[in-house]
């Protein structure tokens, strides 16, 4: 009969000592998880990738920038604009209209620019590293708004057809008080 007690005396303070009230970081187990969903995913990529081999790759990463330079033919009142977009990206470019957007520090006037000399040719299609040159003409748009001539800076924004804004320039067209 005394071996009942010390037999449950031990099994009581066995459970005591060999309990635990904290859970162990399953750190590692996360990570190797982690690990194999992202080797996962590289093999897709790279299997998908790889099945293409007669139609031309597409680089892994696509930058898509361009460079615009905005000229005037004079210093003060300009009569034309000279508007160069150059694609230095490593893919192709859809570009949309550019806006051009005359400023008055209060008010502004936006026109998008279709073409030039009644010629339309936007949206655009610019492969890379390859150049565009547009002429803007601006009695033009005098002669649409007499205003106009007032306004001491010009501002032209490049976007692509899906409406991601690439590049802007600005221009002064005459002085002012204000230096930016």
């Amino acid at each position: 009969m005394r071996k009942i007690p010390v037999l449950l005396l031990f099994l009581i303070s066995s459970t005591k000592v060999f309990a635990q009230n904290e859970i162990g970081p399953d750190g590692n187990k996360l990570i190797i998880v982690f690990l194999f969903i992202v080797a996962l995913a590289l093999v897709f990529v790279f299997m998908n990738r790889s099945g293409k081999k007669g139609k031309a790759k597409k680089p892994f990463f696509q930058f898509r920038r361009i460079q615009v330079s905005l000229e005037k033919d004079r210093l003060y009142y300009p009569d034309m604009l000279t508007l160069t977009v150059k694609n230095t990206g490593n893919v192709d470019l859809d570009l949309d209209k550019p806006l051009l957007i005359f400023d008055n520090f209060w008010m502004k006037r936006k026109f998008k620019i279709k073409g030039m000399e009644n010629r339309t040719f936007f949206p655009l299609y610019l492969e890379k590293n390859s150049i565009h040159t547009l002429e803007i003409d601006l009695t033009r748009f005098y002669a649409h708004d007499k205003r106009l001539k007032r306004f001491p800076k010009i501002k032209i924004t490049i976007s692509d057809v899906k409406g991601r804004r690439l590049s802007s320039k600005s221009i002064f067209l005459r002085k002012t008080l204000f230096k930016f």
